[in-house]
């Protein structure tokens, strides 16, 4: 049975250990064995900076357990994905792991900024800092949607894709 580690934002919600049961179950039900990071086993009676090593160790070591990563690629405190969810998209398709990414809404990501917060230049949009906003048509960073299928819907419309593979 093949693994699949749950990427994602999930684990800060405040009923974080419920969605990593559901999405586990999900795994379950379409033929996969779902790694949950919030499944990890930490001592949280130690130093804050501790407790961070070994969570992250924690998370490394089920990535490599991994043979797939399905990320929640949804903006997260801003108008990008959660960076420890990038991270973790990266180090794996860094093995040679299949990554795969869901968002509720996949649009370019340039339609993400508001009217008010892009300026066009001769050479393309900028934001309010005077920045580049990345025009690839893809629903965001090149370095991502390059490295991965990204599909619109949520976890479960991406494990349905995958049986369809």
């Amino acid at each position: 049975m093949k693994k699949i580690y749950i990427a994602g934002p999930d684990v800060f919600e405040k009923d974080s250990i419920q969605i990593g049961k559901k999405l586990v179950q999900l795994c379950t039900e379409y033929g996969y064995e779902g790694l949950y990071p919030l499944d990890n086993v930490v001592d949280f009676s130690q130093e804050k900076q501790k407790i961070a090593q070994d969570i992250f160790q924690a998370n490394v070591a089920m990535i490599q357990k991994a043979d797939i990563v399905i990320a929640n690629l949804n903006q997260f405190r801003g108008k990008e994905a959660d960076s420890g969810t990038v991270w973790e998209c990266g180090f794996a398709y860094g093995l040679g792991k299949k990554v795969y990414g869901y968002m509720n809404k996949k649009q370019d990501y340039i339609e993400s900024f508001l009217k008010e917060e892009k300026f066009a230049t001769s050479d393309g949009f900028v934001d309010e800092n005077g920045l580049f906003i990345e025009d690839f048509a893809y629903p965001i960073n090149l370095m991502l949607a390059c490295s991965m299928k990204i599909v619109e819907g949520d976890f479960e419309t991406l494990l349905q894709e995958l049986k369809e593979e």
